[in-house]
């Protein structure tokens, strides 16, 4: 009863109102599993390819009915009647079948809906969550979000060169007060951008979108949203950002035009973090440097690792070669986990497997442009990667996989697990601070071993919130 029956896709509309793929797969026992693909703005050069159709007279040529089609006819061909439990020899099948090391001739978001519309049916077969058919009894660690509040770069029409600036709740004892922590900061953060005279419109991941003065000037408005909302940046609450420096790097250096700071070298940029992570509680930092300037990533790894988590977005892809080229030469202390870079779900779990072998943590992310899907959710908690990125605290496409969360938390119920700080492991690759003064944590960090007991936060007192090394 579990063999395939039948695949059917669709064209369906992402959060950009571009066009992308979902797909159906039908077992002989009658149940279904569906699977809405994402689509990202900056991606990396490296990523499994995303068929499009090409044709500028319909959707500006970001139609997917070419990806639609090889699900319909060439794929459904070659996987009805396979058994949806085994998940790896699926995707193998549909690697094969497509012959390419990038999956352009049937495309990755054609791939990649089938791979997770079978787990979905293979879950639901078992009549048990996502989550639990992926990871087992053991899957019962609920990420700590990393919420993108700010949005700049490629995510928004502002003049700030950093695409994400996130607040990360580590002070919380569960995800539900995780959510409610970062979600009363977002709203902070609004009255704040109000009163500073300054727009409240948003971006593709459902952030703030202001005109700045510099990109520092995003961190000091987040700090008062913080320190607004009666937390304590530091200790309540960390910062994190996705530079996407690939996306301002030309001619072998990095341009931050908003500021008007041209022609930075990789050395230049690694400075810059360095002063930003000793004056803010930066915590992590997302493609710090081009995803092709592997001697950059070496030194800025060996500068900054023992202080501030180094992931590897467009440097990695969820590819586990080019992540076993980064931990073969010391590049990064963490991956980005994006489902749709590499288009199976048995390759992102092997990447996921052999980064964690490593010491590397794992951070599942969402995409730009994303659905109502809410896989990655699940995906977390079945691997405890403990980090999740999927935006911020608007627009229901990012607000989904929240939720989804939050229903897996009140499933797992006291067995449930949030680590808040302790999820940062990969810092000094494994080593973990050893005391709060610590001159290699990033400031105001505190070192502590958490207690699984559930409580709410207690509230600050509301002052000015300055985080400085000590």
């Amino acid at each position: 009863m579990s063999q395939i029956a039948d695949i059917r896709a669709r064209e369906i509309l992402d959060s950009r109102g571009n066009p992308t793929v979902e797909v159906d797969v039908l077992l002989q026992s009658g149940v279904m599993g569906r699977a809405a693909v994402p689509s990202g703005a900056s991606t990396g050069e490296h990523e499994a390819a995303e068929l499009r159709d090409g044709d500028t007279k319909r959707y500006l040529g970001k139609g997917t009915q070419k990806a639609v089609g090889h699900v319909r006819h060439e794929i459904r061909d070659a996987v009805l009647g396979r058994d949806a439990l085994d998940q790896g020899g699926l995707d193998r099948a549909l690697i094969a079948l497509d012959g390419t090391p990038n999956k352009s001739n049937l495309g990755a978001n054609a791939i990649l809906g089938v791979s997770l519309a079978n787990a979905r049916a293979a879950a639901n077969l078992l009549d048990i969550p996502l989550f639990r058919h992926l990871g087992g009894v053991a899957a019962n660690q609920l990420p700590v979000p990393m919420m993108n509040i700010l949005n700049g770069g490629e995510h928004a029409d502002n003049n700030v060169d950093i695409q994400e600036f996130m607040v990360v709740p580590v002070g919380a004892s569960s995800f539900g007060e995780a959510l409610r922590m970062g979600t009363e900061v977002f709203h902070s953060l609004k009255a704040v951008l109000k009163s500073q005279g300054l727009a409240t419109s948003v971006g593709d991941e459902g952030g703030f979108a202001p005109m700045l003065d510099s990109n520092e000037a995003a961190l000091s408005v987040i700090m008062d949203a913080i320190a607004s909302a009666g937390f304590q940046a530091g200790a309540d609450i960390l910062l994190a950002l996705d530079v996407a420096a690939s996306s301002f790097y030309s001619e072998k250096r990095y341009h931050l035009e908003g500021e008007g700071r041209m022609g930075l070298n990789a050395d230049e940029m690694i400075d810059m973090y360095e002063e930003l992570v000793a004056k803010y509680p930066i915590i992590s930092i997302e493609d710090g440097l081009d995803e092709n300037d592997w001697q950059g990533w070496r030194r800025m790894t060996r500068k900054l690792g023992n202080k501030v988590q180094l992931v590897g977005d467009d440097l990695f892809v969820t590819n586990p070669e080019r992540l076993a080229t980064g931990i073969k030469t010391g590049a990064a202390n963490s991956i980005l986990i994006k489902v749709n870079q590499i288009g199976t779900l048995t390759e992102t779990l092997e990447a996921m497997a052999m980064a964690q072998r490593a010491g590397y943590t794992c951070v599942v992310s969402h995409r730009s442009g994303e659905t109502e899907d809410t896989t990655i959710a699940d995906l977390a908690v079945a691997t405890c990667a403990g980090q999740i990125k999927t935006g911020s605290l608007s627009r229901t496409d990012r607000i989904c996989k929240y939720n989804q969360l939050l229903r897996i938390e009140e499933t797992l119920g006291q067995g449930a697990q949030y680590l808040g700080a302790d999820v940062f492991v990969s810092i000094g690759r494994g080593k973990a601070a050893e005391a709060d003064s610590s001159d290699d944590a990033a400031p105001g960090v505190k070192a502590r071993t958490r207690t699984k007991k559930r409580g709410r936060t207690t509230r600050k007192k509301k002052t000015t919130a300055t985080a400085r090394r000590t």
